[in-house]
């Protein structure tokens, strides 16, 4: 039985249907990675994977319980984690702040245990020297850095990153890609949203590519990105 299984899963903004009857699963410590053109349905997919977003039509179902209708923090508590494409800090607490708050009330930790769980995030995810500083002076990396550790912090079982690597250099995005790796290294199942494609392939045991919300291609990833299909329509390539 997959962790996750979107059965047919459409939705719609007027009259614009920006997921169009998307089925897909991922299974219990598999990460897939999710490519598409801008404006192909993706951080909806997300949004209708977290709650962020209600569904019209299909299911979304996850650890085996139909979660549908259930509101965003009962799919978090659930253990369904995401990280945002733009950083979503508490800008004025400090980056230690940040994790107790998403510890205890994504993952219900009573306090004590909050403290543990973020001196264990930031010691995972690089910003132990950073636990002080309030959140909205990071520099980029350690934006997205807090990012990933919030959603983290939470105690997913699933964790939804939405184009983390974006708008890094190439040194920073390494730096990201290696704490992604310990992180899938312990088990963790990731769905992956990514433009920066050879990051995404370091990592992603499967690609699922979305074009105007639908499914174009799904796969093993030398075998999608070498669809002819996929090739001209992500990446402007005539086969």
């Amino acid at each position: 039985m997959p962790l996750l299984a979107l059965h047919a899963v459409s939705k719609s903004f007027g009259a614009l249907k920006v997921t169009d009857g998307v089925t897909l699963s991922v299974a219990e410590g598999e990460t897939l990675g999710i490519l598409g053109p801008n404006g192909a349905g993706k951080t909806t997919l997300f949004n209708l994977i977290s709650g962020d977003a209600r569904v019209d039509q299909g299911r979304v179902v996850y650890g085996g319980q139909d979660i549908t209708r259930l509101k965003p923090h009962q799919r978090c508590r659930a253990g369904i984690g995401r990280s945002y494409q733009v950083p979503q800090p508490f800008g004025a607490m400090t980056v230690f702040e940040n994790l107790v708050t998403a510890a205890c009330f994504g993952a219900r930790q009573p306090e004590r245990e909050a403290w543990h769980t973020a001196h264990e995030v930031l010691d995972q995810t690089g910003l132990l020297a950073h636990a002080n500083q309030p959140a909205g002076g990071l520099t980029l990396l350690n934006r997205k850095r807090l990012e990933l550790a919030r959603a983290l912090a939470t105690r997913p079982k699933l964790l939804l990153l939405d184009e983390i690597a974006g708008g890094l250099t190439e040194h920073e995005a390494q730096q990201l890609v290696a704490e992604l790796r310990r992180i899938k290294a312990r088990g963790m199942t990731m769905i992956w949203i990514e433009h920066v494609v050879h990051a995404l392939l370091s990592i992603a045991d499967r690609l699922f590519v979305l074009d105007f919300g639908r499914k174009l291609a799904e796969g093993l990833p030398g075998a999608v990105m070498n669809d002819p299909q996929v090739r001209r329509v992500y990446m402007g390539i005539e086969v």
